[in-house]
């Protein structure tokens, strides 16, 4: 017969493991406290405990969630300059990214996302709910709302808020499965992207 391991011992070596493999951990971005995202100027304080992801999705990228990135996930896009992708292009040859540019105008933010996740998240269908003006980081901005089947045929929805500052782009979006959990964390998502200052 085999013998059982100790459960502290099991428990000693998941911590060990885990602080093994930091790339992969979340960290907790604690309510209250300011905290800039994105390898940016970009803060955001948050009005609950929220996780941030430990991979990245790109160089300006960060990606944060509260019960796990299926269910709900609030991504920074964060001084995106002209000529990059919004995330880290897995292929340049055989699935290239569309890029932002010098000459992107605010109200071509929504097509920019849309062509991003097509890509980058092998997606077929996506609709544009909504678009609408905001003010955001202070200036003229974009406000738009989304709906898409993953590659799992779950349907989410999202909301964004864009704008472009001394020529970066600056954006922060919110997904989550359309039935229960997008209403669920939708407030949540909305206070976090409200409290955003560059």
């Amino acid at each position: 017969m085999t013998p059982r391991l100790p459960h502290r011992v099991i428990v000693a070596a998941l911590s060990i493991a885990l602080v093994a493999m930091p790339a992969l951990a979340h960290k907790l971005r604690e309510k209250g406290v300011a905290v800039t995202v994105a390898d940016s100027s970009l803060t955001v304080t948050p009005t609950r405990d929220w996780n941030r992801l430990g991979q990245s999705p790109g160089k300006h990228a960060e990606t944060w969630t509260l019960d796990g990135e299926q269910l709900d996930d609030v991504t920074f896009y964060a001084g995106i300059a002209p000529g990059e992708p919004l995330v880290k292009e897995r292929s340049k040859k055989r699935d290239p990214l569309p890029k932002f540019t010098a000459t992107t105008q605010i109200v071509e933010i929504p097509e920019l996302l849309e062509g991003t996740y097509r890509t980058y998240k092998s997606i077929g269908a996506f609709t544009l709910v909504s678009t609408d003006p905001v003010k955001f980081l202070g200036h003229d901005g974009v406000l738009f709302t989304y709906d898409y089947t993953d590659e799992d045929l779950l349907t989410r929805r999202g909301e964004a808020r864009a704008t472009i500052v001394d020529g970066k782009l600056y954006m922060i979006t919110f997904d989550a499965p359309r039935l229960y959990y997008f209403d669920r964390f939708l407030g949540d998502a909305r206070a976090l992207s409200g409290s955003a200052t560059l």
